[in-house]
């Protein structure tokens, strides 16, 4: 039987709640993004997210040591295996195009 050191993960949203003026929606939404302060933070423990996979590795003691393995997808993070999956699909739309004799530019139109 083998050992195996898993580092898993999960998202826990913080936030906060500030008044900002601003002439427009999008400048109040810069003024937040943009604003380092985080002094007044939440932690909002009822909407965490998924719990995934960040890094295993065999015939360790402890952390970062062994022998590091590939984190199958299951056990990935769902929104990077969607981004993965996105762009193989884009690659396998692109393929077709090709023996129906549109060229390069024609299908990107």
């Amino acid at each position: 039987m083998s050992r195996f050191v898993v580092k898993t993960k999960y998202h826990l949203p913080v936030y906060r709640q500030r008044i900002y003026e601003a002439a427009s929606v999008e400048e109040a939404c810069r003024f937040a993004v943009d604003d380092e302060g985080w002094e007044d933070e939440e932690m909002d423990s009822d909407t965490w997210g998924e719990t995934f996979v960040t890094g295993i590795s065999e015939k360790a003691e402890g952390a970062y040591q062994g022998v590091a393995l590939m984190i199958p997808a299951a056990f990935q993070e769902t929104l990077q295996r969607k981004a993965d999956l996105f762009e193989a699909l884009v690659v396998l739309i692109r393929e077709p195009a090709r023996p129906m004799g549109l060229s390069r530019h024609k299908f990107e139109r």
